[in-house]
């Protein structure tokens, strides 16, 4: 009988509930330690989840140490998650952390490097990508029923009151929500962006202590123009959290709600020329999407079975650091005022 794999979960907030609801449940998988600087908060998870078998620990190091997991699951705070990755590699152990990789690229890097070195799977919980209707409007622009993409817009309008830490977070937009957003831009179109010109604000009556309003226009690949318009602070007429999309390609356009709302249109191969030439309605993809019901659920089942059988999960942090590219280079831009080249990372 094949071993189980050992897994500890460091960080057990309110997030951390999510990861344990799924890895309770995985056939193979034990979680072996619970990890948290509140001692109390991982005595209340263990409980919660029946896991008594569990081992308490308030540092990662002294639970890497005794227990020797297979995986580590990173559910801390941002400022966290590259030291625990390191640490967690220099053990031998596999990390699936949650987004975003790291408080900055240069640290994002860093974590990244080390997984390498020790020859380990690293991946990020970017959950956005295993959502069915993601997967269907991806699969219409690989078949290429639009033509050759060259434009995306989307748009992203809520009036999010959290209260406590975001209300008083800098760059709160980018940092905290927007890596979704632009995760989906790439996964999408096939495309990295290059460079990136963002403005910031904060408009009036806004309940936010800095800028939670942003425009950028991102240069991608292949030519492709992107753009992002963005405001916590957006009261009626909201989007869904997965934003309004309008995607335009050389034979005709397909707009998304970001939810079940689709529509496109393209011209024919025989439409006779005209000033507004006669287009006709486009169906999205069928896609098998048995599974895809719970993103973090699919994003951490996705994880394990990588590490089983040894291909590399489909949110590796290899591909999610030029997402995470992406967030800081437009910070930089709106800091700056100006243009900014994003750096290829990998």
């Amino acid at each position: 009988m094949t071993q189980p794999l050992k897994v500890v979960l460091a960080g057990c907030g309110g997030m951390s509930k999510a990861w344990l609801n799924t890895a309770t449940q995985i056939e193979g998988v034990q979680v072996v330690g619970l990890v948290d600087v509140v001692a109390a908060a991982a005595e209340a998870r263990r409980d919660e989840f029946g896991l008594s078998e569990a081992c308490m620990f308030t540092d990662l190091e002294a639970a890497l140490g005794e227990l020797r997991p297979d995986i580590v699951f990173d559910v801390t705070i941002p400022e966290a998650h590259t030291q625990n990755a390191v640490t967690a590699f220099a053990h031998g152990s596999h990390v699936l952390s949650e987004k975003p990789m790291s408080h900055s690229l240069s640290e994002a890097q860093r974590a990244l490097d080390a997984s390498r070195a020790a020859g380990v799977q690293y991946g990020v919980m970017q959950n956005r990508r295993f959502q069915h209707q993601i997967r269907r409007v991806r699969e219409l622009v690989r078949s290429n029923a639009l033509g050759g993409l060259t434009t995306v817009n989307v748009d992203f309008f809520i009036g999010a009151h959290f209260g406590g830490f975001r209300d008083h977070m800098k760059h709160v937009l980018l940092l905290d929500m927007a890596i979704h957003t632009f995760d989906a831009l790439r996964y999408v179109s096939g495309a990295d962006a290059e460079a990136v010109y963002c403005r910031e604000w904060n408009p009036v009556g806004s309940w936010y202590d800095h800028d939670a309003s942003a425009v950028a226009v991102f240069e991608m690949s292949n030519g492709i123009v992107a753009t992002y318009r963005g405001s916590w602070c957006s009261e009626g007429l909201a989007t869904t959290w997965e934003s309004d999309w309008r995607l335009i390609g050389t034979r005709g356009s397909a707009r998304w709600d970001g939810g079940d709302a689709f529509q496109a249109e393209v011209v024919p191969a025989d439409a006779p020329a005209a000033f507004r030439r006669a287009v006709e309605p486009v169906v999205l993809p069928e896609l098998d999407t048995t599974g895809l019901e719970n993103g973090h659920d699919s994003c951490i089942r996705d994880f394990v079975d990588a590490v089983r059988s040894g291909r590399t999960s489909e949110t590796p942090a290899s591909d999610n650091i030029k997402s995470l590219a992406m967030v800081f280079g437009a910070i930089e831009s709106a800091e700056a005022g100006c243009r900014q080249i994003i750096a290829g990372r990998s």
